[in-house]
């Protein structure tokens, strides 16, 4: 059965830097591009979760949220069927529910999602 498991959330300071990994089974990873999003703890109604990053498939095509441009990598390991978010100079603003995705037509994958919490 397709399957996401996202890990590597945690509580880190303003400044500081996290590794998120997601790691896929029951299809085939490589196939697809994939994407993270985050919720953030205050959504205002009706507005789901905002697209984060996405990557190509191969990795050779990226695409970032302005908000976390120049701060965030996405990447991917298509041998370990897993997808990374790496995350420097992260602000408080970015405290979230972190979910990675899998645009599979017709039946999206979603992780269960990974908390960042960045406070002081």
């Amino acid at each position: 059965q397709p399957q996401l498991v996202e890990s590597g959330g945690a509580l880190v300071q303003p400044g500081g830097s996290l590794r998120l990994n997601c790691t896929a089974s029951g299809f085939t990873f490589s196939n697809y591009a994939m994407n993270w999003y985050r919720r953030l703890p205050r959504q205002p109604p009706g507005k789901g979760r905002e697209l984060v990053a996405a990557i190509g498939r191969g990795g050779v095509n990226t695409l970032y949220a302005d908000s976390v441009k120049g701060r965030f990598t996405i990447t991917r390991d298509d041998s370990k069927n897993t997808l990374y978010l790496q995350m420097n100079d992260l602000q408080v603003e970015d405290t979230a529910v972190y979910y990675c995705n899998a645009p599979i037509s017709g039946s999206p994958l979603w992780g269960q999602g990974s908390q960042v919490t960045v406070s002081s």
